[in-house]
């Protein structure tokens, strides 16, 4: 055999014995630099950001296709996320406020409007919009990987440590960087007795005939509770939902994962007294017994120390653990241990036929061994895993949790939870990878100071991402003097580390925070009087309203620590409420546009009114120092701030020669953009058509 033929002899023998399923040493771990857990909208978004910017990168799924949760949940099949295709409008930055499926892409066709066109869409759906989404943008995705084991690793390549991700068959995935975005899908459980009785709403028959004439409780009052009550609501003879808390309406709270008015027939049905109703109760107390037919027919005679009648349909009882007798709890069932026995209007007395548990999911914190695991949040009763407030993990550098995981960083506040909210949170993430690990400091947008104010109206006029993450991330001002750096959608509760996580610093000239708040005064939200109409009063604003702050350096983290309470930043220099408004279009010359120039003249100490020629010659000869726009402008020979084509035509015309090339304006492209978006006058910014 010629010497040549060796070496391949070698390579195919090794091949051979790498297969599926076996040990293979070194051959059988592949390395990566990012390792994206999950291939849900979190990951999916991820991944086309770690794409975009050509990182080395593999995304894991344990099922065969994208968005696998969602081929069974909700079990009912109908999605609460809003997809409000017709607004009339057609500045795609705008309908992102009210399109909650799709996810970012530079693709202006990708959109969950391909799929669907309801407002609430079926689940289905969503999975065929991620497997377009994920196939037309070429995502690096590996499908049939399911992890079980995740360890802390060796130094990987930004120098600290990596993870080490363990797969079904011993197959092991090495990482500089985990991000994980695996969601919460292990269902939620309380233990009590009789627990074992009780279905799950991740198991219940979801055909309404199965429920036909039968008395149900439901554990819980969340979405998913009343999603199911409603679905059996012309079916079960009553349905009654019990848990700790009373309802929470979103149309109240404001908060999206509270009950939506398109889940909740059923408070008509129990406030209209039609057999259905809401109870408040601890779940750890309670115990659910079965009393069967051959007992039941010996006992079917009333009590005399109570109402409790022993003959009915159901078979089972919700009691309290108190009741029964702890020495012996399967023999436990007898007249004395219901609650009626002892208070003849307890409200659930009457038994039932079935009992369904609907209390959400959690995360799986299972797979996070060793010193990669992850701490339990505080908020949702532990549900979640504790993240800084840039989405690491606490005590595991390298490690991010991203999607509904991470929702613990504003919980019951704000959309992080869910995909019109992540989206915009991953992105942020994304850039914070990017300065940390690749020297790539956040991106701006730098323009003169002359355009400030039609810049800031410009975003809240059409952001959507401060509009749909409010209170949570901002766009952070640099001001610089005669300019500004823009930077899109910071983290707010990170502002104390903003120069490390962004790789941008702030000057003695200070910042301003762009957000996006709902008002701090409790109202009636179908009352009269529930919104102020008066600019004067904006500080009163209920609902979603810009607010801007003003602070001479970066808040440090014990002024960030100590905030006001419901306040997302610290009392800053200065602060400045627009006024909220009925259609959210903040561009009233008298109520949002002056009182907003005039809070920025005081910010900067500066008149930032736009003036023509001869006004601008005025103040030259009259002022030592004229307004920004005339030195900016008309005394650098400017005229109309970076329109290269009025300079073309003023010395085509004569009116300018030619040996001022040098000095002329490099066209700003991003704000000669906007222009044509939003056809707006630089000089005003009164005339928005967004």
């Amino acid at each position: 055999m010629p010497p040549s033929f060796l070496p391949l002899l070698t390579l195919l023998a090794g091949l051979g014995h790498c297969l599926p399923g076996k040990d293979c040493g070194t051959n059988s771990t592949h390395r990566h630099d990012y390792c994206v857990l999950g291939a849900g909208p979190a990951g999916l978004q991820m991944g086309y950001f770690l794409s975009q910017t050509q990182r080395d990168y593999i995304i894991l799924e344990r099922n065969s296709g994208p968005g696998s949760f969602f081929n069974v949940y909700p079990r009912h099949r109908k999605l609460i996320s809003i997809n409000k295709v017709y607004t009339g409008r057609r500045n795609p930055e705008f309908n992102l406020r009210h399109d909650w499926n799709s996810l970012l892409s530079d693709r202006p066709d990708l959109l969950f409007k391909r799929v669907s066109t309801q407002l609430y869409p079926r689940a289905d759906a969503l999975p065929r919009y991620l497997s377009l989404f994920a196939e037309e943008l070429g995502l690096r995705i590996k499908y049939g990987v399911d992890i079980g084991k995740i360890h802390v690793s060796e130094p990987a390549f930004h120098g600290g440590h990596g993870y080490r991700l363990t797969d079904q068959n011993g197959l092991e995935y090495t990482c500089g960087i985990l991000l994980v975005c695996t969601g919460l899908w292990v269902p939620q459980e309380v233990n009590f007795f009789g627990s074992e009785l009780v279905e799950g709403y991740e198991s219940i028959p979801v055909d309404p005939e199965e429920y036909r004439g039968q008395a149900v409780l439901i554990l819980g009052k969340g979405n998913s509770a009343f999603e199911t009550a409603q679905s059996i609501l012309g079916r079960a003879s009553r349905i009654h939902l019990y848990s700790p808390s009373p309802v929470r309406l979103a149309w109240q709270t404001h908060y999206v994962g509270d009950l939506r008015a398109v889940n909740n027939e059923l408070l008509d049905t129990y406030q209209l007294k039609s057999l259905d109703g809401l109870v408040e109760g601890g779940l750890e107390e309670i115990a659910i017994v079965r009393y069967d037919s051959e007992e039941r027919n010996k006992s079917s005679r009333r009590k005399k120390h109570g109402s409790v009648e022993m003959k009915g349909r159901g078979q089972l009882y919700l009691t309290l653990d108190e009741l029964l007798d702890n020495q012996n709890k399967t023999l436990a069932f007898s007249p004395m241990t219901l609650p009626g026995y002892h208070n003849d209007n307890f409200s659930l007395r009457q038994p039932y036929d079935r009992v369904i548990r609907c209390l959400g999911f959690r995360f799986n914190f299972s797979i996070f061994e060793g010193a990669a695991s992850l701490l339990h949040s505080g908020m949702a009763r532990g549900r979640l895993p504790a993240v800084t407030a840039w989405y690491e993990g606490k005590g595991t550098p390298g490690l991010f949790v991203l999607g509904t995981a991470s929702h613990s960083r504003d919980y019951r506040s704000s959309a992080g939870g869910f995909i019109h909210g992540f989206r915009y949170t991953i992105r942020a993430v994304h850039w914070i990878l990017e300065q940390r690990y690749h020297n790539r400091a956040w991106p701006t947008t730098k323009l003169q100071t002359t355009q400030l104010l039609s810049w800031l109206l410009r975003r809240v006029n059409e952001a959507s991402g401060p509009y749909q993450m409010f209170g949570v991330l901002g766009d952070i001002v640099l001001l610089r003097g005669s300019h500004f750096e823009y930077l899109e959608e910071f983290p707010l509760q990170a502002l104390a580390q903003f120069s490390t996580l962004s790789g941008h610093r702030v000057t003695k000239s200070g910042m301003l925070v762009l957000v996006m708040q709902y008002g701090l005064n409790r109202t009636d939200t179908l009352g009269s009087g529930r919104a102020e109409s008066e600019w004067t009063w904006a500080w009163r604003s209920n609902f979603l309203h810009p607010v801007l702050y003003y602070y001479s350096t970066i808040p440090t983290e014990q002024e960030m620590k100590h905030r006001p309470a419901g306040w997302p930043l610290p009392r800053p220099k200065a602060i400045h409420h627009m006024i909220e408004d009925f259609l959210t279009e903040w561009d009233g010359p008298m109520s949002h546009i002056q009182p907003l120039r005039r809070f920025l003249e005081h910010c900067l100490q500066t008149d930032l009114r736009a003036f023509y020629a001869e006004s601008c010659f005025r103040f030259s000869l009259t002022y030592r120092e004229p307004p920004i726009f005339c030195r900016l402008g008309y005394l650098k020979k400017q005229g109309v701030i970076g329109n290269r084509k009025l300079w073309q035509h003023a010395r085509e015309a004569g009116l300018m020669p030619t040996h001022h090339d040098s000095g002329t304006p490099k066209e700003d492209m991003s704000f000669q953009n906007y222009i044509t978006k939003a056809a707006a006058s630089v000089a005003s910014g009164m005339n928005f058509h967004l």
